[in-house]
């Protein structure tokens, strides 16, 4: 297909797939003559996930560069298919930042949901995490952090089986990587409703009893 049918196809401006191609993020069609290509497929799933990563996720250029290159050879390897997992998350989730100390919390964490005692930029921030909470004074008990453990897994797991259905890589990516930003944003709003009902039916009874009959 020409440029123009790749526009309409899917749904990027000719200026942005021109650009796109400069910047590298877009692989160049196969030449008809010096003044033409021809585009495939493989450009469409590109330029969605591009779109994706951009409108979505809300990401910059160099952040979709960073996970593109990690996505290189992954169909072969899953070495590097983990490596680009691990990228998506650290790019997605803002996970990268200072090592900091160890948690005995977040060891114990690992422990007892049997993960693999490896370190990561997740491991890391989950024990930046337990930190900042314990200096905060309101530190989580073994039992929390665990009961948050065994959510969080079942919950990585469907993530996880969704992603692995993509045939190709690119969406591969986008699914992981618009998964995790929007799944997560939607459990921390399930959180939040779960604490609204809990509320509701410790104190909602005892309102309704002060504002006195006839009143809502």
């Amino acid at each position: 297909m020409r440029l123009a049918r790749l526009s309409e196809v899917s749904g990027t401006s000719p200026a942005s797939i021109k650009f796109y191609l400069r910047a590298g993020l877009l692989q160049p069609g196969a030449a008809i003559n010096p003044t033409r290509a021809d585009y495939g497929e493989g450009h469409v799933r590109r330029l969605r996930l591009i779109q994706g990563l951009r409108s979505t996720v809300g990401l910059g250029l160099e952040d979709i560069r960073r996970i593109i290159d990690a996505s290189a050879g992954v169909e072969d390897s899953p070495v590097r298919r983990l490596a680009l997992l691990a990228t998506v998350q650290s790019v997605v989730l803002r996970l990268d930042g200072d090592p900091g100390a160890a948690s005995p919390a977040g060891d114990a964490l690992v422990r007892a949901m049997a993960w693999p005692d490896e370190d990561s930029e997740a491991r890391r921030a989950v024990d930046r995490h337990l930190a900042v909470m314990e200096a905060a004074g309101v530190g989580a008990t073994a039992e929390v952090v665990q009961a948050y453990g065994r959510a969080a897994d079942a919950i990585a797991d469907a993530q996880l089986a969704a992603t692995d259905l993509q045939d190709s890589v690119e969406d591969f990516v986008l699914t992981a990587a618009v998964g995790m930003h929007l799944h997560n944003q939607l459990i921390l709003k399930i959180v939040a409703l779960a604490q609204a009902s809990q509320s509701i039916r410790r104190y909602g009874a005892g309102v309704r009893d002060a504002a006195g009959p006839g009143q809502p």
